[in-house]
């Protein structure tokens, strides 16, 4: 490896950082809501908020970061978005309340723009035959640090159940959700310090007039005739930019790009509406619902980060290989089945309460209160709700729902397990990560940009209502109804994918946009 590429190298490292702070953030209050609700005595749309609000947030900021990244520059930007995590982290991490913590978490959200703004900075400064490599880093590293926050929330629950002194004076045992939250911000003061040190955009300073500040970075990264060509590209394209927005706007929503949006829509939405941020952001809650108690919900929710890695890695060594279509199709396929196993799972548990099982979750004289229920079955997780609350009081139930659940719960976890393993694994291999790659292929050059803008909003705004309303859903719907809805919200998905998506592997973008631009 020469010199030029470890320095492009260490750069795109150093901004996918981002992806991992991203991937931490979203993923860690997978851990706290639980903790939270309890607390802060949540009801379902509160919980709700808690846990959606970065996503609430991230809707401005796909709105935002691109036009102010435009402005400020590239690098001030990531540092911006940078320092965001660092104070939303300082921020939820000291919350006194329910709405101090939503609005700690929501300016969290506005540092999603991380998501756009790391591949646009690592394609500026990236030869074209290393981009795709150095842009699947970040890819990646948001992965790598949903799996992080996991882990890092199991390792703060193990603690918190020891009796050493040291645990105790830190306020791991009392504040342990805290400490959760707080665990963000070391990797975001570590990426703002380290972003200090990369160099602006070159595309960047071309587009400001200032091409001896571009070439001066340019010839770091790469040979000086590869330099000179790069810059007369970018001055080259200045003219297409020109172009009023306006206009642009005009074209995207014209009759002739009605089909690519039209595709460009369905893989958007299939890729949340299946509940996979459900199961990220709210892993630990379905586990404990599964009956196999707190601690060991912590560690499968580690295996769904672990599955989750190894399957963007097969998605990544496959992704050329196989071609977008198959990996979609097949991955679709295994969300149906693996929802299915999910609803299944749920739907054959069964519920009982004895007072063996209410010693360790109610005082004597809550349980004596539920004295009517002991021993009775119930095959319904809302019937069975439904009479706990009466008897206890909406206070009482609301404050202990999740340990009476899990403590009445009789079914196989496993099965439960298997199948969230299933869903995790088969998005990872098709929709996480093939998304954007079909985005960034299917729309013509010019409009690319904007395109994938109004794609991201709509991605981010779905994401945002299937995590709202997941927890209204799971006391609505019970846990087996909910996951059937998002089951065939992927049948749906599955179908109009292998109706209507194109192969795009091997193919130019001048092909493409021949083939599914309407005359």
């Amino acid at each position: 490896m020469t010199s030029s590429h470890r320095n492009i190298f260490l750069i795109a490292i150093v901004v996918s950082i981002g992806g991992f702070t991203f991937g931490f953030d979203a993923s860690v209050i997978s851990g706290v809501v639980g903790y939270v609700s309890r607390e802060y005595s949540l009801n379902v749309w509160q919980q709700g908020l808690v846990v959606s609000a970065p996503s609430l947030a991230a809707i401005l900021a796909s709105l935002s970061v691109s036009t102010l990244s435009d402005v400020i520059g590239r690098k001030r930007m990531l540092i911006t978005v940078a320092a965001l995590y660092f104070v939303s982290g300082i921020a939820a991490t000291l919350a006194p309340g329910f709405l101090t913590l939503v609005i700690a978490r929501g300016l969290g959200g506005l540092a999603f723009g991380s998501l756009m703004l790391t591949p646009i900075y690592v394609a500026e400064i990236a030869p074209a035959r290393l981009r795709g490599l150095l842009v699947s880093v970040g890819q990646m590293n948001i992965v790598v640090g949903i799996s992080a926050a996991y882990f890092s929330n199991y390792l703060l629950v193990a603690l918190s159940g020891c009796t050493d002194p040291w645990i105790t004076q830190l306020g791991i045992t009392s504040h342990t959700w805290r400490w959760m939250l707080g665990m963000e911000v070391l990797p975001a003061a570590v990426w703002v310090g380290l972003l200090f040190l990369i160099p602006e955009s070159p595309r960047w300073l071309i587009l400001k007039d200032r091409v001896a500040d571009a070439r001066k970075v340019l010839v770091e990264l790469m040979s000086p005739a590869e330099a000179d060509a790069q810059i007369a590209e970018v001055l080259q394209s200045r003219r297409e930019r020109a172009e009023p927005g306006q206009t642009k706007l005009r074209e995207l929503f014209s009759r002739k790009m009605r089909f690519v949006l039209f595709l460009g829509i369905i893989v958007a939405v299939a890729q949340q509406i299946t509940g996979i941020n459900c199961v990220f952001f709210f892993s630990t809650s379905i586990f404990e619902k599964s009956g196999v108690g707190r601690d060991a919900a912590f560690v499968q929710a580690v295996w769904v980060g672990l599955t989750n890695i190894v399957f963007t890695i097969v998605a990544m060594l496959l992704i050329d290989r196989l071609g977008r279509r198959p990996l979609l199709i097949g991955g679709l396929v295994g969300v149906v089945v693996s929802l299915t196993v999910v609803a299944y799972g749920f739907h054959q548990a069964k519920y009982s309460l004895n007072a063996t099982a209410l010693a360790g979750v109610l005082a004597p004289g809550e349980v004596a209160k539920l004295q009517p229920l002991q021993d009775r079955a119930f095959s319904s997780e809302i019937d069975f709700k439904r009479e706990v609350a009466a008897l206890l009081g909406p206070d009482s139930f609301k404050a202990n729902e999740d340990r009476l659940v899990t403590a009445a719960i009789h079914l196989n976890p496993l099965v439960v397990l298997a199948g969230i393993l299933g869903f995790v694994a088969s998005f990872a291999v098709s929709l996480g990560p093939v998304m954007w790659v079909v985005l960034s292929e299917i729309f013509p050059n010019h409009l690319r940009g904007l395109a994938m803008a109004a794609i991201g909003f709509l991605n981010t705004g779905v994401s945002f209502l299937v995590q709202f309303l997941f927890p209204w859903e799971l006391a609505t719907l019970g846990s087996a109804g909910t996951f059937l809805l998002y089951d065939m919200f992927g049948v749906a998905g599955l179908l109009l994918v292998y109706r209507y998506l194109p192969e795009t592997k091997g193919r130019t973008l001048e092909e493409l946009e021949q083939q599914l631009m309407s005359p």
